[in-house]
């Protein structure tokens, strides 16, 4: 009588936490493609597009889109270490159905729609696709006979506080430029954390923001300690600390709010740390 000797891989049971981590980890050791022609991973990866099924019709995707993702996971070293792998696959895959969701919606592509400051906005969509127009209620279509002295106001109030600030940006480049930074440098670096200001919205959001951003520091090619010493010079310290002293409060809003060019020249610690780190060539 012929005796059949069964595949040990076929007695794994990935459907338990401690079943998939050993797969897992038997599947890491044999080398990427073992992923390509072993059975139980084939299964396995099966498995997922029906588990997550239901969670990818939900966010209007293909089930082989939510098992990619999970597929992704699998093969992450935190899953396998993980206390439960499929609950940490289960929130990976649930997080990227609604970024490609959210991607798909607002026509963008799935990493940026994983970035709060992007996912915020709605969808976009036709004006004709509204069953009221916009002219009949949207205040930017309302026209009035008597001017509106208080939007005059505003208007000018407006129009002083952009003077004011384009005069902060000109002295900011002054005294970078006075105290040995090449003045096209400093003038594009300057008008890079300025524009970044106004897209954040707070300074406190733009620091974050650029002092993680090494794609802004590579194209404008400047040394890691220069770029930390302009953005803490043009925004301030984010220490809670230091919230109303000059440090915390940063070189653009204290020229914003009236303090004189003299005055910031009279910081010494300020004016060392902008010239040591002041750009003699190539970034680093």
């Amino acid at each position: 009588m012929t005796t059949t000797t069964r595949r040990p891989e076929a007695a794994e049971d990935f459907m338990t936490s401690e079943g998939l981590r050993s797969i897992l980890n038997r599947l890491h050791a044999a080398g990427t493609r073992a992923w390509e022609y072993d059975r139980v991973a084939a299964d396995l990866v099966a498995y997922a597009a029906d588990k997550y099924a239901a969670l990818a019709r939900k966010h209007g995707l293909d089930p082989w889109e939510a098992a990619s993702a999970a597929f992704e996971v699998m093969r992450s070293g935190s899953t396998r270490t993980a206390n439960d792998p499929w609950a940490v696959i289960t929130h990976a895959v649930r997080i990227t159905c609604i970024a490609e969701e959210r991607g798909q919606g607002l026509l963008c592509s799935t990493h940026q729609a994983r970035r709060p400051h992007v996912s915020v906005f709605h969808d976009p969509e036709r004006i004709s696709d509204r069953e009221t127009p916009l002219s009949d209620y949207h205040p930017a279509f309302q026209v009035t006979d008597e001017p509106d002295i208080d939007a005059e106001k505003m208007d000018a109030d407006e129009t002083r506080s952009e003077v004011s600030a384009l005069a902060a940006v000109d002295d900011c480049v002054a005294l970078f430029t006075g105290l040995g930074w090449p003045p096209d440098t400093a003038r594009t670096s300057i008008e890079h954390v300025c524009a970044a200001l106004a897209k954040a919205g707070s300074r406190a959001s733009a620091y974050e923001l650029l002092r993680r951003d090494k794609h802004a520091r590579a194209f404008l090619d400047l040394p890691a300690d220069s770029w930390s010493t302009l953005l803490r010079t043009l925004l301030g310290n984010p220490h809670p600390a230091l919230q109303a002293t000059a440090a915390g409060r940063g070189v653009l809003l204290r020229l914003v709010i009236g303090e004189s060019v003299q005055s910031i020249l009279r910081d010494d610690d300020l004016i060392l740390s902008i010239v040591v780190t002041a750009p003699s060539g190539c970034g680093a």
